[in-house]
C-alpha cells in the first residue's frame, strides 16, 4: 500500500472512532440519563443543521468542475 492509502485508512478510522465516542456520549447524556433541562430539542436541531451544512459543502465540492479537472486526481 502506498502512503496515501494508509493515511486515508487512518483518517477513516479516526472519524469512525470520533463518531462512536459522540454516539456513546449522546446516549449517556440524553437517552440513558436525561438531563432536567430542555436541551434535547436544541441539540437535535444543531446536529441536523450541522449535517446539512457538511452535506451541502460536500456536494458543492464534489460537483466542482475545477476539482475534477485538477491533474492531481
Amino acid at each position: 500500500m502506498d502512503e496515501r492509502t494508509i493515511a486515508g485508512l487512518f483518517a477513516t478510522a479516526v472519524i469512525a472512532a470520533l463518531a462512536v465516542v459522540g454516539v456513546v456520549g449522546f446516549s449517556n447524556g440524553y437517552l440513558i440519563d436525561p438531563p432536567t433541562g430542555d436541551y434535547l430539542v436544541p441539540t437535535i436541531a444543531i446536529l441536523g443543521i450541522a449535517a446539512l451544512v457538511v452535506g451541502g459543502l460536500t456536494a458543492l465540492g464534489a460537483g466542482s468542475r475545477r476539482w475534477r479537472e485538477n491533474p492531481y486526481w
